[in-house]
């Protein structure tokens, strides 16, 4: 078995060790940073031309490195967005009437959709820079990563266990001490989990942001996923497959570097009653805790976090530590003004698709939809029969998590789309039907919501409780039934509402797939939209992400949010 050195064991060896190498790998980190994003601020003046990507295996290098700070910085921003969002929806009534079905329509919007609206906005708000189109690049992966974070922290914030909340209420916490103390530690696994996740779904949409083609217009950024998009246009398989190399390499290292670090640092927020018999090991994690020099600027700085802690705390320390429900009357007129509002909103975006593109077009779509929906509930359904057993699988016993959490990170990261050319090789010389073809690609992208969530929420069921079960002789599906479904039932949740969404969004890019001059095109609402996209033509937008957001809200409606009412009532620890 592998073993890592202690923190001990590194303290005793001489000072440089530990320090110098966290010194000079922060050192190398911010040279890398300064170096592939100061290139962002050059100068760039629509209509001009931005230089085409070359196919030149000696700029893989810095694509990735592009590529990988734009996508580290809509995680960041994803973060932030996540902690107010959910927060906001989980603490108040009122808010949550227009927030979660706010989030599911947000879900819903297909990244192409964003960049249809954003592009042009960002370039007028970075006039004379190509900044403002890696603005719009990054924004494309924050839409791609951030809801399934929000949902996430959303789903944890409202099945708090109830003596954690009563022990809150107890010692009279602010609300900013009941956010740090209690709030963010308790969804911290879950969140993490679903923020690996949203890593990897934003390497999906990578090329789709970067190589953006939209109104009519094409706008290409350096990165990897443009070099992707530039091999397959040159049916280029060496170079692709170069490509593919290379964001293996870049997977790995990030989880190396960043996922496992967090993993290993996150075991102690684990509801636990004794500690982790096995926790996970990292080592670089190993490292960070053996070296002085984080110690030392946490020592510097902690006067000034306390004093920070402290003013948000009595800022924040007025009437109870959660918000009190509304007054029903005041609900009532809230709920009548929303409806109101919505209902306006609607007719508004009727009348504007039924003069754009004719109520024809409409029911064309429509049905459209409904074959797409059957896509995306046969993938759910294939995705929840094979993947929640082994995510228990992993959740529950920490060898095999150590053995394969590097795997399910490298395949769930592993952009989905960067597979599709060979994919779409396969199709054309098999005669294979890209109708149910689709169903697969779409599945390379969407699954690993149910898998990363299934192994949160079996990580996150007490020890004591798995011991019990063991002691009473649980087994089989008895011990599914009692223990496992409903420790994980909140989590597998938040994985079908994340992972439908998802499904929706890659259908676009699943629907339509080419290699070369070899186009296969499957019947559904992802093809639709992806043409239109393409086209500029604003009626057919706009319908297409009308239709698919009614979809996605509606199953929502239908059919999650009961699932989490019931996770919330009846399977809550």
């Amino acid at each position: 078995m592998k073993t890592f050195p202690t923190p001990e064991a590194l303290q005793r060896v001489p000072f440089s060790a530990a320090d110098a190498a966290v010194m000079l790998g922060t050192l190398v980190l911010l040279a890398a940073i300064a170096r592939v994003g100061g290139d962002a601020f050059v100068q760039f003046e629509p209509p001009q031309i931005v230089p085409a990507v070359e196919l030149d295996l000696r700029q893989l290098p810095y694509y990735a490195g592009r590529s990988t700070l734009r996508m580290f910085v809509a995680l960041v921003f994803s973060t932030l967005f996540t902690f107010v969002y959910g927060y906001i929806a989980a603490n108040s009534r009122r808010a949550e009437k227009v927030m979660v079905p706010l989030l599911d329509i947000l879900q819903s919007v297909p990244v192409l959709g964003f960049l249809s609206i954003t592009v042009t906005g960002f370039i007028a708000l970075f006039p004379g820079s190509l900044l403002g189109l890696e603005a719009a690049s990054i924004f494309a992966i924050f839409t791609s990563q951030v809801w399934n974070m929000t949902f996430s922290f959303y789903q944890s914030l409202r099945t708090i266990p109830r003596e954690l909340d009563e022990a809150a209420r107890l010692y009279q916490l602010s609300r900013w001490q009941r956010f740090t103390k209690l709030e963010v530690p308790y969804s911290m696994v879950g969140l993490l989990w679903n923020a690996m996740m949203s890593f990897g779904g934003g390497w999906f949409f990578v090329a789709e942001s970067e190589a953006i083609s939209v109104l009519n217009k094409d706008y290409t950024l350096p990165g990897l996923g443009s070099f992707v998009a530039a091999a397959i246009a040159a049916a280029n398989i060496p170079l692709l497959g170069w490509a593919v190399l290379t964001i293996a390499v870049v997977i790995v290292a990030v989880d190396q570097l960043f996922w496992r670090p967090l993993i290993a640092w996150s075991d102690k927020f684990r509801l636990e009653q004794s500690a982790s018999s096995e926790p996970p090991e990292s080592w670089v994690y190993e490292l960070l805790k053996a070296a002085r020099i984080p110690r030392t600027l946490g020592t510097w700085l902690s006067p000034l976090w306390e004093a920070s802690d402290r003013l948000l705390s009595r800022l924040t320390q007025f009437g109870s530590s959660v918000p009190t429900p509304d007054r029903p009357p005041a609900d009532r007129w809230f709920d009548i003004g929303v409806f109101v509002f919505i209902g306006l909103l609607l007719a508004w975006v009727l009348q504007f698709i039924v003069a754009a593109v004719g109520l024809p077009e409409v029911f064309k779509v429509l049905g459209l939809g409904t074959l797409t929906l059957v896509r995306v509930s046969v993938l759910l359904a294939i995705a929840t029969v094979i993947w929640t057993p082994v995510g228990v699988a992993i959740g529950f016993n920490p060898q095999l998590a150590r053995l394969l959490q590097p795997v399910v990170q490298f395949l769930a990261s592993f952009p989905a789309n960067f597979v599709f050319p060979f994919a779409t090789l396969f199709f054309v010389r098999t005669g294979a039907s890209i109708e149910w073809g689709s169903v697969l690609l779409m599945s390379l992208g969407a699954q690993w919501y149910i898998l990363f969530n299934s192994i949160a929420g079996a990580q996150s069921i007490p020890t004591d409780l798995r011991e019990m079960a063991d002691d009473v002789g649980l087994s089989g599906w008895q011990k599914w039934r009692r223990l496992i479904i409903p420790g994980i039932f909140s989590a597998w949740v938040t994985g079908g509402v994340t992972a439908s969404g998802g499904a929706w969004n890659a259908s676009i890019v699943s629907e339509v797939v080419a290699w070369g001059n070899n186009k296969l095109e499957a019947t559904g609402l992802g093809s639709y939209i992806a043409e239109a996209t393409n086209s500029g033509d604003w009626g057919r937008i706009v319908l297409g992400i009308g239709v698919m957001s009614l979809f996605v809200v509606g199953l929502n409606r239908l059919l999650w949010r009961r699932l989490y009412e019931l996770a919330e009532t009846k399977y809550h620890l």
